[in-house]
C-alpha cells in the first residue's frame, strides 16, 4: 500500500513538472497575465493563440482535422439533426463572419442538434454543436454570434487536441477521475463530461480563454460585446450544487460576468454602433418556432476522452 502510494505521488510530481511549463509555455496565460499581443485587437488574425504542433500539441493541424471529421461522424449517427436549409443558411452565414474575424486557422462547420434540451459543445476540428433548445432561449443575433464566438475561440485555442495532448502523457499515471456535471456546455457545455481531476486547471484555463477570445472576436465582428454576457447568463443557469460547483470547469457566472465586464471596459475600444439583433434574426427565429417541435430527448450524451485518438 505504501509503495503504490509512493509511485501515485512520484508519478503526480512528474505530472506538474512536465504539464505546468508546458502550460505556461504553449498557452495564453491566465487572467491579467496574458501578453500585451493579446489584448490588441487589430491584431487578431494574425496571432497564433493556442497550443501551437510540437511538445503542448501532439496533433497537426491536417491531423485535427482527420480527427474532428471522424468524431463528428459517429457523433452524427447517434444524434439526431435539424436538417433545415434556411435555419442551416441563416448559421453558417453568421458563423463565418465570426471565424473571418477570428484567430482560428481551422474551418467552421455548424449543425444543429434537434432537441429541446439546452447546450452546445465544440469537438476537434471546428465542429460546433447548438441544440435547437439554445437557439430559442437567445434573444437578439449578437447572442446567438456570441455562442459561436465562443466556439470558434475553442478552435483557435485547439483546446481539444491540447488536452487530448496531456490525456496521453496521464496515460502511465493513476489519476483521480471526476464526473463534471454542470448545466453547461461541453468544451463550450458539457454535463456528465468525465475528466481526470489533474486535468480540470487545464480544462479551467481553457474555459476563461475561450471567453477572453470569444469575446474580442465578437466585438471585431461588429456585434455589441454585452450580447457574450447575455448568451453566458442563458447558457450557465446557476446551479445550487455545491459540488457541481466545485468541480466544474467553469468558474462561476456571478465571476465569469464581472471578468467579461472588466474586458469590455479595459481592452475593447469605444464605438458609437454595434449590432445587437438584426432583421433576419427575428425571421430566423420565427422560422424556429413554426417547425416541428423536436420530441425530448435524453441530455448531452457523454463523450469519453479517457483514450485520446494517437497523434502522428
Amino acid at each position: 500500500m505504501r509503495t503504490d502510494r509512493r509511485k501515485y505521488w512520484t508519478l503526480s510530481l512528474v505530472l506538474v513538472l512536465i504539464l505546468g511549463p508546458l502550460g505556461r509555455f504553449a498557452h495564453p496565460s491566465s487572467n491579467g497575465k496574458r501578453a500585451k499581443a493579446y489584448r490588441d485587437i487589430n491584431a487578431i488574425g494574425h496571432r497564433v493563440i493556442g497550443y501551437p504542433y510540437g511538445p503542448a500539441n501532439w496533433y497537426s493541424l491536417d491531423k485535427e482535422k482527420d480527427i474532428g471529421a471522424q468524431f463528428s461522424a459517429a457523433f452524427e449517427k447517434s444524434t439526431p439533426l435539424l436538417r433545415d436549409e434556411i435555419t442551416q443558411s441563416y448559421l453558417d452565414r453568421v458563423a463565418q463572419t465570426i471565424r473571418q474575424n477570428s484567430d482560428s486557422q481551422l474551418p467552421t462547420t455548424v449543425r444543429v442538434i434537434d432537441t429541446e434540451e439546452s447546450y452546445a459543445l465544440t469537438l476537434a476540428g471546428g465542429y460546433q454543436y447548438i441544440t435547437r433548445g439554445l437557439l430559442l432561449r437567445l434573444q437578439n443575433e449578437g447572442e446567438l454570434a456570441a455562442a459561436l464566438a465562443r466556439g470558434i475561440a475553442h478552435s483557435a485555442l485547439r483546446s481539444a487536441t491540447g488536452e487530448a495532448t496531456k490525456a496521453n502523457l496521464m496515460k502511465a499515471a493513476t489519476i483521480p477521475m471526476i464526473g463534471v456535471g454542470h448545466d453547461g456546455l461541453v468544451n463550450s457545455t458539457d454535463p456528465g463530461l468525465t475528466v481526470p481531476l489533474a486535468l480540470l486547471t487545464f480544462r479551467r484555463q481553457d474555459e476563461s480563454s475561450a471567453d477572453y477570445f470569444g469575446i474580442q472576436y465578437l466585438y471585431k465582428s461588429g456585434y455589441a460585446p454585452e450580447c457574450f454576457i447575455g448568451f453566458v447568463q442563458k447558457a450557465w443557469p446557476p446551479s445550487g450544487e455545491p459540488t457541481a460547483k466545485a468541480f466544474s470547469p467553469f468558474p462561476p457566472v456571478a465571476e465569469r460576468v464581472k471578468t467579461l465586464e472588466r474586458e469590455i471596459n479595459e481592452i475593447l475600444p469605444e464605438r458609437s454602433a454595434a449590432i445587437t439583433s438584426t432583421a433576419d434574426f427575428v425571421a430566423f427565429r420565427e422560422h424556429l418556432l413554426s417547425l416541428t417541435p423536436p420530441k425530448p430527448s435524453p441530455k448531452m450524451p457523454t463523450l469519453v476522452r479517457s483514450n485520446p485518438p494517437q497523434a502522428n
